[in-house]
């Protein structure tokens, strides 16, 4: 069995999308993820993937770790020593898979396949040319399964393309929370990797209070530096978990939910996975079509035509943050009870306005 690569240096949710071109590529060989120290733990969720590589790429990081020498020397060796017969590299449309591809070279991998709006010379052998080959406004999960099949390997036609992780429970902290008497519940997730993708603390507060005001149970999640996020937001109205699951642990908790409210981040991917709706607000600093949640119903709020759109702006440039703000606790109600009360066709988009746009 051929021994390949998938790369995808970036955190869990570029991580998660990338699943069905994994899939693609463990068909028929032996799949290794090198990812990001952020993706490592969803790259250990995805079928198909045997083995995880982690590499702290000074190239993808927002707050990225020196070029050294002997950083560089290490992961050329480490790629060496397992004699990868191909690499796959997935990357999304600002980003470049050539320094990448260069190190994969030193390291003797013979067939490396990406996509770059640069001219490649000897390091890849196969370049999808973003905006002629490759169509510049697919979704994430689409955009890396182009890549693989350009690069050999075309997914199977039985799989049905939508995200997936391997099989998972509700962490014993939900199952054993005292008073708690099981589903259906609804799961709110307030934090983000970045400001600008945040909807304001007191919004979700207000949103949990009225969804327990509404007969909803209410589980509040969060990573371990977000205790005090998820705390102001669940109040005496929710359960906490802020801190309290690892990305297996949030996985299960998502798969009993009803929905989960959440920014764009990598919980919307995971959700996905399970196959949860999403009520998404959507900070438009990236394009919506590419990042929103994948395969499940959703809602996506936020304004998509402010001023900060596409400016892939980490903190908001407009004072206010306009795009979110004016989301409403009320509308993300509404939005929560229109997605588990109509259960819109999966594969449509369903807006906050009049009523449905195909994806």
């Amino acid at each position: 069995m051929r021994r390949v690569l998938v790369v995808r240096l970036d955190g869990a949710g570029d991580v998660l999308l990338a699943g069905p071109a994994v899939r693609a590529v463990a068909r028929d060989a032996h799949a290794t993820m090198l990812c990001g120290p952020a993706g490592a733990e969803a790259a250990r969720l995805l079928p198909g993937v045997r083995d995880v590589l982690v590499f702290a790429a000074p190239w993808v990081l927002a707050d990225p770790p020196p070029v050294t020498t002997s950083d560089t020397a290490a992961l050329i060796g480490t790629l060496a020593a397992h004699r990868f017969d191909a690499a796959v590299v997935l990357t999304s449309f600002h980003q470049s898979p050539l320094p990448i591809a260069l190190v994969l070279r030193l390291a003797g991998v013979p067939f490396v396949g990406g996509a770059s709006v640069d001219h490649a010379g000897a390091l890849l052998d196969v370049r999808l040319r973003p905006g002629e080959d490759l169509d510049e406004d697919l979704p994430e999960p689409e955009r890396a399964l182009a890549i693989a099949a350009a690069s050999g390997f075309p997914a199977d036609p039985a799989d049905d393309g939508l995200l997936a992780v391997r099989t998972t429970s509700p962490p014993a902290v939900l199952r054993l929370a005292a008073g708690w008497t099981g589903p259906p519940y609804v799961v709110v997730h307030p934090g983000a990797a970045v400001g600008a993708r945040r909807w304001p603390a007191g919004h979700h507060a207000e949103a949990v209070r009225l969804l327990a005001a509404a007969g909803w149970r209410v589980v509040v999640t969060g990573g371990p530096g977000e205790r005090d996020l998820t705390a102001q937001v669940a109040g005496n109205d929710a359960l906490d978990l802020g801190g309290r699951t690892d990305l297996a642990g949030l996985a299960g908790v998502l798969a009993g939910a009803e929905a989960l409210v959440v920014g764009n981040t990598g919980a919307a991917h995971l959700a996905a996975a399970v196959g949860t709706p999403v009520v998404s607000l959507f900070a438009p600093v990236v394009p919506a079509v590419r990042w929103r949640p994948y395969g499940v119903p959703h809602v996506l709020l936020g304004d998509q035509r402010a001023a900060c759109r596409d400016s892939r702006a980490r903190d908001c440039p407009v004072a206010g943050h306009p795009c979110l703000a004016g989301v409403t606790p009320a509308e993300v109600v509404a939005a929560v009870e229109r997605l588990t009360t109509r259960h819109p066709d999966p594969h449509r988009f369903v807006p906050a306005d009049e009523g449905g746009i195909p994806a």
